[in-house]
């Protein structure tokens, strides 16, 4: 099943990167050849760039400022699990009310666009982090993107050193992922005695779905054959029945996906979560602040 997130991404920066993982057929069925023909091989990939193909394919030719002040990502220089490496994105409270979307991209991923986050008034006027965890593929640039209601872009890089993390074996084997499939828990975190600088406090919750995510990548060690591509492709969170943030995911998240977030402090500060997957299954779960 393809994705909106699949479907946007046919730069051919992308389709240079799944070539030379022998993913060609795979993920860009109905490019065109010409795209195909340009993508460099063996050696090469490791100097390829493929964020000006990504990026003209998101944004076209919108000007894109890349500043600490709008957004800083935290990742780390060299992750320890190439299948989970954390991301923290902060948003500023000075900024956070304007901001529309926020965008992950792993450049060098066979799908590059892990997660397209778009926020509600849910989400709240303080500052705004979301944390989550995604899949590497092997040396790259990963970006949080963001885009303000007045139509501006703004970028923050980190250059991460992890590889495989996109076939990497599952965690768990198939019976049991599929036995848990779809359970959620949502956590609530106080933050009422913690100092803060925020004229706008926050509420701060995580939401942690068992589900294997699997990135059409990984093989069954029983079979030997690939297992096919089956992943939470939306996500949709509300905070007493506003909308706090709308997710598209892709392969690139992890397996287990795994949402912090902050949101609007104020009222009963009920959590609902609705979760779809790539299979058409869905799934729900509710969550008071104090985590019953």
């Amino acid at each position: 099943m393809t994705t909106p997130i699949a479907t946007r991404v046919v730069a051919a920066g992308v389709l240079a990167v799944a070539h030379a993982l022998s993913l060609t057929t795979f993920w860009i069925s109905g490019a065109s050849a010409q795209s195909v023909a340009a993508a460099p091989t063996g050696n090469d990939i490791i100097n390829f760039d493929p964020w000006p193909g990504i990026r003209k394919d998101l944004f076209q030719a919108r000007d894109i400022a890349e500043e600490t002040s709008a957004l800083t990502l935290e990742a780390p220089v060299r992750a320890e699990d190439a299948a989970l490496v954390p991301l923290t994105i902060r948003i500023p409270q000075a900024i956070a009310a304007n901001v529309k979307s926020l965008t992950i991209v792993v450049d060098k991923n066979p799908a590059p666009i892990a997660a397209v986050f778009s926020f509600g008034a849910g989400a709240g006027l303080g500052e705004r982090v979301i944390s989550t965890r995604v899949r590497v593929d092997m040396y790259t640039n990963i970006r949080a993107v963001i885009e303000t209601a007045d139509g501006k872009l703004h970028m923050a890089t980190k250059f991460v050193k992890a590889a495989g993390g996109c076939s990497a074996p599952a965690l768990k084997d198939a019976d049991e992922a599929l036995a848990a499939l779809g359970k959620m828990q949502i956590r609530s975190f106080d933050t009422s005695g913690q100092p803060t600088s925020q004229s706008k406090p926050q509420r701060e919750a995580q939401v942690m779905i068992k589900h294997p995510n699997y990135s059409g990548m990984q093989m069954n060690q029983l079979t030997g054959l690939y297992i096919p591509a089956k992943y939470v492709q939306h996500m949709e969170v509300r905070r007493d029945n506003e909308l706090v943030f709308k997710l598209e995911g892709g392969i690139s998240l992890s397996e287990d996906p795994n949402i912090r977030f902050t949101y609007a402090d104020g009222g009963p500060g009920v959590l609902d979560v609705l979760a779809k997957d790539t299979d058409g299954s869905e799934f729900k779960a509710r969550a008071t602040p104090n985590g019953s």
